[in-house]
């Protein structure tokens, strides 16, 4: 058997090639469907479907690199001619779902890949190369972008698929020819005289197939940056602080499955009353307020905002009181924190800098998440730390 293809068969490479790549098309599809609708409610659960997203990310890279190595044999091979050439619009009609095809198998994977870079979450790849993509930045609004370009062309891929095998049992079921067995068994068929056919054209048609599936994901919002609902976010009344934060950040980072999973929580306010001092002591007190649903927490957002975990609905904010010390080694935060209705004492060692009425402040502590009641259906740590990295860094601007 033929290892390059001819005018009349498919050659073993090539062969191989598509039916690797089927093979990997519908383990994803199947995969991806399941994983997506897997519950993670307790911890055994989320393991089970961190495993299937794993094993879909996964397959999805090896089928990309698998598509990849099949178009550039592809373009080095004679593609056999067509088993009827004189029926053009059935010609044109399979070479553009081949078009479809083709770029479906190189672009559904690719945007699943950047996605999956460009947000923090569970689920890694099981290779050695990394989570990340060179040029590809953490980013939520690249990510989102990327997730939905892969569930827009998941659409065409799926019907590109199902016309590709509608065609293959049309030639076998109703036109009893050999099409279907020259890719399963390489068997020649046809004539060597290569019918005038206009690539060009396919693939137009194929590229203005992808871009009325990108109008109508446009057009149905998909692209959109999701709004908060809601509960996401509080309302966070203005505070009449001596200190004004102009710059800030607040951060926590989780272990997941062994990996950091870093997070911000965008709505935040500060009421800081402080004045500089030497002595040992209490210089001031701080009261900051977090509108607990306001979290980026990358992949997982969605489920760290709900009942098993800051149950934004029912505790829409947090707040930490504390007195602000001057310590030996720079300051201290102590006071207490409430969470989930729950009020433990916290203390944040920070270093602050003053120059000009300006305050430079950073500051780290750690949580234990289940002393709020925070996962409490993952309380052995397997698959979420128990323990929650809190950073605070802000710029503040003494009031006239």
């Amino acid at each position: 058997m033929p290892a390059q293809n001819t005018a009349l068969q498919y050659g073993a490479v090539a062969r191989l090639f598509h039916w690797l790549t089927a093979l990997g098309i519908f383990f994803l599809i199947a995969s991806g469907l399941i994983a997506e609708e897997w519950p993670y409610g307790t911890e055994s659960e989320l393991a089970t479907k961190v495993t299937l997203f794993s094993t879909h990310k996964t397959i999805g890279v090896l089928i990309f690199f698998i598509a990849l190595a099949r178009i550039l044999w592809a373009l080095t091979q004679p593609r056999p001619t067509p088993l009827h050439p004189e029926r053009k619009l059935e010609t044109l009609a399979a070479e553009t779902v081949h078009w479809l095809l083709y770029g479906s198998i190189l672009l559904v994977p690719l945007s699943g890949w950047v996605y999956h870079a460009a947000t923090s979450g569970f689920a890694p790849i099981w290779w050695p190369f990394g989570q990340s993509l060179p040029f590809v930045p953490k980013s939520e609004s690249l990510a989102h972008a990327a997730s939905t370009l892969h569930e827009v062309l998941n659409w065409v891929l799926w019907a590109s698929v199902a016309l590709h095998v509608a065609g293959a049992m049309k030639h076998q079921v109703v036109d009893k020819d050999p099409t279907l067995s020259r890719m399963t068994k390489g068997v020649p068929a046809g004539t060597t005289e290569a019918p005038k056919t206009s690539h060009a054209f396919s693939a137009t048609l194929a590229l203005g197939v992808w871009a009325v599936m990108l109008s109508a994901g446009t057009a149905m919002g998909m692209f959109e940056e999701r709004e908060p609902r809601p509960t996401d976010a509080a309302d966070l009344a203005e505070v009449d602080s001596q200190w004004t934060v102009q710059d800030g950040t607040l951060a926590i980072t989780i272990q997941q499955m062994g990996s950091a999973v870093e997070g911000t929580f965008e709505q935040w306010t500060a009421d800081i009353a402080f004045e500089e001092q030497v002595a040992p002591g209490k210089t001031g007190e701080v009261t900051v307020e977090i509108a607990t649903g306001s979290i980026a927490l990358g992949s997982v957002t969605s489920q760290a905002v709900g009942s098993d975990f800051l149950a934004v609905e029912t505790f829409p904010t947090a707040v930490f009181q504390a007195d602000i010390l001057n310590v030996a080694d720079g300051y201290a935060a102590e006071g207490t924190l409430t969470l989930k209705g729950v009020t433990m004492p916290v203390t944040m060692p920070f270093q602050m800098t003053i120059q000009d009425g300006i305050a430079t402040m950073e500051g780290r502590t750690t949580l234990e998440r289940l002393n709020y009641g925070v996962g409490e259906n993952m309380a052995d740590g397997t698959q979420l730390g128990l323990r929650v990295d809190v950073s605070v860094k802000l710029v503040a601007e003494k009031a006239d």
